[in-house]
């Protein structure tokens, strides 16, 4: 199980299979408690005391899950496998307790891993002592390798959580994502990471995940097309070097000898923040009009001295400020150079058959344009001097934070050395204890006087530490790989454990999290093997992005404050606010503390059971697809019959056993036969969908669906059947199995109270059920049940394989025989194909 300090505390996480970062209380060793009324009656059983209830009501649940909890845990730890698969959910960051969104992540990934594991695979079990250490180290590393930096920024700033927020954590209202606060902007000195320098690797590198359906595409809309690079210059004044450098955007990097100016937006930071050529610059600004500085900027590849032009325009490209202005390969900007005068040196020669060569360009002169491109960018990174391909939309990472509980940046600085990484031997740096977290538009770590002295490592001169903490968003970029190793103490993660591991094989996480995170850990990824710290560029293999969990919300009309639920008045047709009688908007979003329509999970663990709830978050939909928060949809009403009807095939086979003796399959009659053939047909029919579901598309509904058909067959076995035929017993078995990765504390009680076929240990112990060789030979043919108004009216041979697609199935219906006699001449309104058994029912005008 994995421990870990999260804002709240300690808090457990009862999920078995799953590697998550934090526990949660819900499914802890559960916490009914019975009061003296109900202990006199209390059902008993079987796993205690060897005697079994008829039925599965509420007490017996509770009996069941407070039993098998425990047991089910440490059977886990002790099991051990040899075939790797790494299941993992996505790093959980909650604002407070966890909540529904958390609980079906892990009900996910802790349902394939029970299933994965069943197939003889092993699972990752771990703790994280001394965590942010390693993320210090692995930025140290950054910083080193002059990945990691500071400079002034206008940012976002959350004035309620005192904190700087990423563009993406700033929703369509100008709000914060975590406190809804209206959005400030600030200027601020902050750190970071130049993600941009691996935008074209990360871009490339998507073509190597086919599986990551739907995502893809959101990922490279993020990072956009890599078209254009960065080059670095110095500022300078009066032949002065300034100490600013200046990154520049172009989209034609192989024209770069043929620069006129630099340019910058009238909102770019050196206009507003404390840079020494502020002033200068204010001097010439003119608005609306582009204005030429005495500012120059001295390229660092080319040696050319360029004159710092402050632009006319309020926006360029994207979310660029700063461009490289190249007459030769821009009418635009062209016309701008010859606006203020300035010259340039023609770098492109056209031919007669449309090509173009390079002139006056170093020793990139008589090359193609296309050969430049390559060339020029190529020797900018050898250089260190730009050339890194990018697209003029992506930013480099923000990640300061004005926080008390991110993780310490290690770097101090020193009026001598300048910034300077804090050794790795003196890692971690850790947070000083406070009073008070308030840092009042600064960060709180700022009144730590004690702990921000320090001496430099460099000059051992005195020092101060960095008092901004990074985003928690760097934490959860590596985890993945301390998992693998998460007990050593020299560095974050030997690489033959995480060369072993990776890449993991299915990625669970929301889908609002399918471009910020999942880029941050590609990039870290990435970089850790350029660092030859991993064998593997893409960290997951597989993603399956789940969809929210929504709760009602009910906004006052005229504030579109969210009300809390005692604040409504629900008696009457549609709900109102208490007091005013004032009509409400209702709607379905995301739950949250702030929006009033959050759930408890251990409350509504308390009411239905931990496989109760894992069951209906696991049918409700798809796991790609919303769930609206409604317990009187047919959903959780549906599972809670299915767990009865469950434990009624149980309670039918040990009556039969216990009235009719041993088995005696000689006794069943021609008819009975038949019928025990179905069972074993439908039998071998779940395990192959099922199977499917699990290892392909993840549509654990359908998987639940197909069960509850074969519950069905069961349930309506004559009498015979279930006394005689070893074909019930072997499905009745292989049906437990297959529910236990989903409600593994029923089945677990099941399987201990059925007379089923004598197979050792529990039933999460058991292998995963596979077809049977005879059944994988016969014709794959199934023969279709055919209804109209629900009126059974014959059958239809349909190929196996399309037997739950709606649409070719109605059209071979209607081509038949039976289709062409029955509904040739009649008006079809609607025909509705069964999830759960093979049956087509065709709904006609009378």
């Amino acid at each position: 199980m994995a421990f870990c300090p999260c804002r709240t505390g300690l808090v457990r996480l009862g999920l078995v299979g799953v590697r998550s970062r934090v526990k949660c209380a819900f499914l802890d060793p559960l916490p009914h408690v019975l009061s003296p009324c109900n202990r006199a009656v209390a059902r008993t059983l079987f796993s205690e005391t060897g005697v079994w209830s008829r039925e599965y009501k509420a007490d017996t649940r509770r009996k069941v899950e407070q039993w098998w909890h425990p047991r089910i845990m440490e059977q886990w730890r002790m099991d051990t496998l040899d075939e790797k698969f790494y299941v993992l959910s996505m790093f959980p960051y909650p604002s407070g307790r966890l909540h529904m969104g958390h609980v079906r992540v892990y009900t996910i990934s802790d349902t394939i891993a029970h299933f994965q594991r069943m197939r003889g695979h092993q699972e990752v079990t771990t703790c994280l002592p001394d965590y942010y250490r390693w993320t210090q180290w692995l930025f140290v590393k950054l910083f080193k390798a002059g990945l990691a930096y500071q400079k002034e920024a206008v940012v976002n700033w959350d004035p309620v959580d005192q904190t700087v927020l990423a563009d993406e954590q700033v929703d369509e209202r100008g709000c914060s994502w975590r406190s809804g606060a209206q959005v400030e902007q600030k200027l601020l000195r902050q750190w970071f990471i130049k993600t941009t320098n691996y935008a074209k690797p990360l871009l490339d590198a998507l073509e190597e995940l086919p599986e990551w359906y739907g995502v893809k595409a959101m990922q490279a809309n993020w990072i956009g097309d890599c078209t254009g690079c960065y080059f670095d210059f110095h500022l300078k004044m009066n032949g002065e070097d300034m100490g600013e450098t200046l990154a520049g955007y172009t989209s034609s990097p192989e024209a770069v000898f043929g620069a006129a100016y630099l340019s910058i937006l009238p909102s770019h930071r050196l206009l507003h923040g404390t840079s020494p050529v502020r002033c200068a610059l204010e001097r010439a600004l003119k608005t609306g009009k582009d204005c030429l500085t005495e500012v120059i900027a001295h390229n660092l590849f080319t040696g050319q001295e360029l004159p710092l032009v402050i632009s006319s325009k309020q926006e360029f490209n994207g979310h660029l400020d700063t461009v490289i202005g190249i007459p030769d390969s821009s009418e635009e900007e062209a016309s701008v150079a010859r606006s203020l005068s300035l010259s340039w040196r023609p770098v492109l020669k056209s031919h007669d058959n449309g090509k173009q060569t390079l002139l006056n360009s170093a020793e990139f002169t008589g090359l193609s344009r296309e050969e430049a491109f390559d060339a020029v960018t190529q020797k900018a990174r050898e250089r260190n001097v730009g050339g890194y391909l990018t697209s003029s939309k992506l930013r480099d990472w923000l990640i300061s934070r004005q926080r008390y509980w991110g993780t310490p940046i290690p770097v101090v600085h020193c009026g001598s050395c300048g910034p300077v990484a804090v050794p790795e031997e003196e890692l971690p740096v850790t947070l000083p204890k406070l009073p008070s977290l308030t840092g009042k538009g600064a960060s709180p770590l700022k009144h730590a006087a004690d702990w921000i002295s320090c001496t430099c490592p460099r000059c051992k001169g005195p020092a101060r530490r960095e008092t901004d903490t990074m985003d928690t968003f760097v934490d959860s970029s590596w985890y993945y790989f301390r998992y693998t190793d998460p007990q050593n103490q020299e560095r974050p993660f030997k690489r033959s454990l995480v060369d072993h591991w990776l890449p993991v094989d299915v990625y669970i996480g929301g889908k609002e999290h399918a471009v910020m995170h999942l880029y941050y850990a590609r990039f870290l990824s990435h970089f850790c093997r350029d660092q030859g710290l991993v064998e593997h560029r893409e960290p997951f293999k597989k993603l399956l992005v789940q969809g929210l969990i929504k709760g009602q919300t009910f906004r006052a009309a005229d504030s579109g404050q969210y009300l809390k639920r005692e604040d409504i008045d629900f008696t009457g047709k549609e709900p109102v606010q208490v007091g005013s009688n004032a009509r409400l908007q209702v709607t379905w979003e995301k739950m949250s503390k702030s929006k009033n329509n959050g759930l408890d999970p251990q409350e509504v663990v308390q009411q239905y059971g931990i496989d109760t709830v894992r069951l209906y978050i696991l049918y409700a939909a798809p796991p790609e697809q919303d769930i609206l928060w409604d317990v009187k949809t047919d959903a959780l009403p549906g599972v809670l019959r299915w767990q009865s009807r469950l434990w009624g095939l149980v309670t039918k086979l040990r009556g039969a056993r216990r009235d009719g003796g041993v088995p005696d399959p000689s006794l069943l009659k021609r008819k009975d036969q038949a019928e025990a053939r179905k069972i074993w047909e439908n039998k071998n029919y779940a395990v192959e969908q099922v199977t499917g579901h699990f290892t392909e598309d993840f549509l654990l509904n359908a998987a639940i669906s197909r069960l509850m058909g074969l519950t069905n067959t069961l349930s309506n076995a004559s009498p015979c059947v279930v006394q005689h035929s070893l074909e019930f017993e072997e499905a009745l078995a292989t049906l437990c199995v297959m529910t236990a990765p989903m409600a593994p504390h029923l089945a677990s009680e099941l399987w201990a109270g059925g007379p089923l076929l004598s197979r050792g240990g529990d039933v999460l112990q058991q292998p995963w059920p596979c077809l049977d060789s005879e059944y994988q030979e016969i014709p794959d043919i199934l023969e279709l049940a055919v209804r109209i108004n629900n009126k059974m009216c014959g059958t239809v041979s349909v190929p196996r394989q399309v037997a739950q697609d709606i649409d070719q199935v109605r059209a071979m219906v209607l081509e038949s025989e039976l289709g062409q006699c029955l509904l040739a001449n009649r008006t079809i309104k609607k025909a509705v194909l069964s999830p759960r058994t093979a049956l087509i029912n065709f709904l006609v005008e009378e």
